[in-house]
């Protein structure tokens, strides 16, 4: 049999060490790294969850064992009563020593002596596993509400994050573009190119005037050349086969 004091403390000690566990979980979500401590703490709800489960298991059969004790106490109790009517009988009779009937007496009182305080350690026993049921309940919703908060967590630092990659992303497109901007304003090797290619761009046009005047008198001797030519080749083009056979006939004057 259990002492019921021990019951008592036992349960107050529970009680006691799983008083913050509530404050504690809401402290590790609100400050939490998504990919440690997050696990650690769900972890250790885990493991009290399960450690505490186990504490049930050994309240129930414990109060399961003093409720039978109980329910065999009443039974041999009842039994004995039922006995005594027939015992005084035979005693009456001298079919039996009253030694022996007086062991039958002392048993019975000691089990009628004994019944409250096994009546008492059952309740003890029942109340110590009904209050470890209420932990297991209030664990079990603890860990449901530590995963729904963690995974809205988790969701909430991934969309920060993917804010702040973009942020980022955005800040980096700003200062490519203010670069590129200072470049066309101040870079020295754009504006060395730039005064390169207006330079070749002048000599182009330097040589093609050079060309251009060079070129002129050679186009006016070829001028003169077709003119010259025109004149002197007779006009043929619209003569007919039997003109240009009598021209062609034709002798040429001495």
């Amino acid at each position: 049999m259990s002492n019921a004091s021990g019951w008592g403390l036992t349960a107050r000690l529970v009680s006691k060490h799983f008083g913050a566990l509530g404050s504690r979980i809401a402290e590790a979500i609100a400050n939490f790294d998504p990919e440690t401590a997050t696990e650690a703490d769900r972890d250790r709800l885990v493991a009290t969850l399960r450690d505490t489960a186990q504490l049930l298991a050994t309240a129930r059969a414990q109060f399961t064992k003093e409720h039978d004790d109980i329910v065999n106490l009443q039974t041999m109790i009842a039994n004995d009563e039922r006995a005594a009517a027939k015992l005084a009988e035979r005693l009456a009779a001298g079919t039996i020593a009253e030694a022996t009937v007086t062991m039958f007496c002392d048993e019975l009182e000691a089990n009628k002596a004994r019944l409250p305080q096994e009546v008492q350690e059952e309740a003890d026993a029942k109340a110590y596993m009904e209050e470890l049921q209420k932990i297991v309940d209030a664990l079990s919703r603890q860990l449901a509400e530590f995963d729904a908060q963690a995974k809205k967590a988790m969701q909430a630092l991934a969309g920060a994050n993917a804010q702040k990659h973009l942020q980022e992303m955005r800040m980096e497109r700003q200062s490519q573009l203010a670069g590129l901007t200072g470049m066309q304003g101040s870079s020295t090797a754009l504006n060395a190119l730039t005064r390169r290619a207006q330079a070749v761009s002048n000599e182009a046009a330097g040589m093609r005037i050079v060309a251009d005047i060079g070129q002129k008198p050679l186009d006016q001797q070829a001028e003169l050349d077709a003119l010259r030519k025109s004149v002197s080749q007779p006009e043929t083009s619209g003569e007919s086969a039997l003109e240009r056979l009598k021209r062609l006939s034709a002798k040429v004057p001495a």
